[in-house]
């Protein structure tokens, strides 16, 4: 932790707590919520918390590119820097070699007077000001990293990800398509609102914005969707966030909820539901008019589906902690008693990799097959909820297939009551924006 004061000079206090976000991820935080706590921390005007949300969200994107590049500058080898040193650098190397609007005086300086005021760090300020101006000569000479032979290492580098992965995306989608989701998971994600219909209209929302200077768009093929351009600051601070007006949900994420096509009156079962996205649309989609069951194991995240719900003005749902794969055990009464029941489950999320930034350094093939049989218990356990000629509907946010398309295949050979009525995946966009997500909407017979 660095020691520096609120009265640091200019510019020095959002590096700062860039490189405090870096060095508490690298530590196992999960990035957004490292960045939450340090912007919750300070009163920072909006262009300074853009400036630590941009560069530490990007170091952490590009932690490839920028190790390769410390390979090739510095004499020890990133991955034996000392680890404030190394996230240090990566700050200082993503300005110089991945922004536009910073000037290099800037980049090198601050990240030079951040090391000599930062405990234990004084005696490496030369090392830090020697590799970022190492870093600007090769720039300007025009030099590039040198690119490995094989295509599936070569788009790792292009796009700081995983070998694995990109090994994964050129099966699924061969050369040119893989490469546009590898590009699109480095895109900064935009910011999608949805419109709570039973408190306001996507019109009327977007005038409130408009008259606050936040500029939105109706988003293509989602009704109740949003997207704005050019955010800043707090959104609890925006006109209709109190008042229940509306949420902040992906795009992608808004095309679930519909799939389970809920009618007034229906028992619904939301079998994974904090943070409570898609329990509150079903909600909004049905006016209120159901009885809307949000399971989830974690007690404390449930508190979360009843603080969005409270907000929304919505009153159908009711929250219970429990471990969905179980639910028949300690509810006898409930089988074949909803008529739709939403499984979100949890998965590997690499339809996120631009929203989630450290997803790609923490996911790993061991960890996906780990998910599986939890994948597989929600299924079988959940089946037998279902009321005959019941909807369910299945959705990650991954674009793994092991975790979709085969969970589904493998569930209609287990459950031959069930039929597949349809099935989509959707894939990290670049142009329209939005993450990958998988949904299959299965009835019974």
């Amino acid at each position: 932790m660095s020691l520096l004061s609120d009265s640091a000079p200019i510019g020095l206090l959002p590096r700062r707590l860039a490189w405090d976000v870096l060095q508490a991820v690298a530590a196992g935080a999960y990035a957004d919520v490292a960045l939450e706590r340090v912007l919750r921390e300070r009163d920072l005007k909006p262009s300074d918390r853009g400036l630590v949300t941009e560069l530490a969200y990007g170091a952490i994107r590009q932690r490839r590119t920028l190790d390769a590049w410390l390979d090739r500058l510095g004499k020890v080898p990133a991955e034996k820097q000392p680890p404030k040193l190394r996230w240090l650098l990566h700050v200082g190397l993503y300005q110089l070699l991945l922004m536009e609007r910073i000037p290099d005086s800037a980049a090198v300086n601050t990240a030079v007077e951040l090391a000599k005021t930062s405990k234990g760090m004084a005696r490496l300020a030369p090392v830090v000001n020697g590799v970022l101006r190492a870093a600007l000569r090769t720039r300007e000479a025009g030099e590039t990293l040198p690119l490995p032979n094989d295509l599936p290492a070569q788009l790792a580098q292009a796009h700081s990800l995983p070998d694995w992965f990109t090994q994964l995306l050129i099966e699924w989608r061969e050369a040119e398509g893989a490469a546009a989701v590898a590009s699109a998971c480095n895109r900064v994600p935009d910011l999608d609102l949805r419109v709570n219909r039973l408190r306001s209209s996507p019109s009327q929302v977007q005038k409130d914005l408009a008259a606050a200077g936040i500029n939105s768009e109706p988003i293509v093929g989602c009704p109740d969707g949003l997207r704005i351009s050019g955010h800043s600051g707090d959104l609890r601070h925006w006109p209709g966030y109190a008042e229940g007006h509306w949420c902040v949900q992906d795009c992608s994420a808004q095309s679930i909820a519909p799939l389970l096509d809920p009618q007034p009156g229906d028992r619904i079962l939301d079998a994974c539901a904090a943070p409570g996205g898609k329990a509150t649309h079903v909600a909004e989609l049905v006016g209120d008019q159901a009885e809307i069951w949000a399971v989830d194991r974690s007690a404390g995240r449930l508190k979360r589906v009843a603080a969005n719900a409270a907000r929304l003005g919505l009153a159908s749902i009711n929250a219970l902690a429990a471990d969905a794969a179980n639910l028949l055990e300690q509810r006898p009464q409930w089988r074949e008693s909803f008529q739709r029941i939403l499984i979100d489950a949890p998965c590997s999320g690499l339809g996120t990799l631009a929203r989630h930034p450290d997803a790609r350094w923490r996911v790993t093939p061991q960890s996906i097959r780990g998910l599986l049989p939890k994948q597989q218990a929600l299924l079988d356990g959940l089946v037998p909820l279902l009321a005959p000629q019941g909807v369910l509907v299945y959705a990650t946010c991954t674009i793994h297939s092991d975790e979709n398309q085969k969970q589904i295949q493998a569930l209609l050979k287990r459950h031959q009551s069930l039929c597949l009525e349809q099935e989509s995946q959707l894939w990290p966009d670049q142009a329209s924006g939005g993450d990958g997500f998988y949904s299959a909407v299965l009835k019974r017979a």
